[in-house]
């Protein structure tokens, strides 16, 4: 008996030790406040530390040799604690400004509300304006899955739109510094910070459909006016946490999803762990599957009316951009 023991327990700490080996080296190299050249030695090191520690496994001195992976681990996950997101940077002017909000009772102020217009996806005119909304006169609610990356990965984007004819569009993404780019694998160790946008449509919405390329679909939502009060509340009351407290973006763990799902949990919606709700391009089966969108007609019905590129593009980002995109797209019957 004790030799099988002694296999899983090695099998065990051989998985341990090179699963924490393998995120140790990657954060150093991604984070480690050095040159280039001292992070990826730093890097190649504590890799080759790893390894040798699961080859000691094998042999007599593998207790010594697992107490100092873990003595090294530990200094790791102490250094790694440290490391702050940084509350001013030379960020990309798209997302220069976080988003605030107040309430005077059911009257929302938002300040820094993106307005940029677009003439290509690097040429544009930036504008940040403050607005006013009165949720007392807030309809509904919109989700657009913005496809960037084959039918599995899409950036997720809520709308909320008011009995006046105003949709003001709420974007999670990443902070990236000015000339910077997104990087999934990066942006799990602590990369850049997380920033929540308010926009118009045609800006948000518009900029990844006309000049990025990206398949936009809309999905309305089957969620009463009162939901879509609270799941804004929400948003402001994220918004807000972020501009006093900046916090990191993560690929995994808190993205354009993620943080949505806890949104809603907060604001009451029961949201059952589901693997679309990590692999989100099949957030729309989520969706439908849950009776969160229009059920009277086939999934596939709402897919194909879903795509608003051509729509985008015939209406060129005019005033009426909010209600060109949602011509044939279904309404929800009824409420949750």
């Amino acid at each position: 008996m004790v030799r099988p023991v002694r296999a899983i327990v090695i099998a065990v700490l051989l998985f341990v030790v090179a699963a924490a080996a393998a995120w140790s080296s990657l954060a150093l190299w991604y984070r480690l406040p050095l040159p280039e050249l001292g992070r990826q030695a730093s890097a190649i090191l504590f890799g080759l530390f790893g390894a040798s520690v699961i080859v000691a496994l094998f042999g007599r001195r593998r207790i010594r040799a697992v107490l100092a992976f873990v003595a090294a681990f530990v200094i790791v996950l102490f250094w790694w604690s440290t490391i702050e997101p940084q509350a001013n940077g030379a960020w990309a002017p798209d997302v220069a400004r976080q988003v605030t909000g107040e309430f005077d009772g059911d009257l929302l102020t938002l300040t820094n509300v993106r307005e940029f217009q677009w003439r290509s996806a690097t040429d544009f005119t930036e504008q940040w304006t403050t607005r006013s909304y009165d949720l007392n006169k807030l309809k509904n609610v919109d989700m657009f899955m913005s496809y960037w990356s084959g039918p599995t990965i899409a950036h997720v984007i809520m709308s909320f739109g008011f009995d006046d004819g105003r949709y003001l569009a709420w974007s999670i993404e990443v902070r990236r510094l000015s000339g910077g780019s997104f990087s999934p694998l990066a942006d799990l160790f602590k990369s850049s910070p997380l920033v929540i946008i308010a926009a118009d449509e045609r800006d948000v919405i518009g900029l990844r459909s006309n000049f990025r390329g990206e398949d936009v679909q809309i999905y309305r939502l089957r969620a009463t006016p009162a939901a879509a009060r609270l799941l804004l509340r929400e948003y402001v009351s994220d918004a807000n946490a972020l501009a006093a407290r900046p916090a990191f973006y993560n690929s995994l763990t808190t993205n354009c999803t993620t943080t949505i799902v806890k949104m809603m949990r907060v604001a009451g919606d029961a949201v059952p762990m589901d693997w679309r709700l990590i692999v989100n391009g099949y957030l729309p089966e989520y969706a439908y599957d849950r009776r969160a969108l229009d059920i009277s007609v086939p999934l596939s019905q709402l897919r194909s009316a879903a795509h608003i590129a051509a729509r985008a593009h015939e209406d060129g980002l005019s005033p009426n951009f909010s209600q060109a995109i949602r011509v044939g797209v279904p309404s929800p019957q009824g409420a949750f």
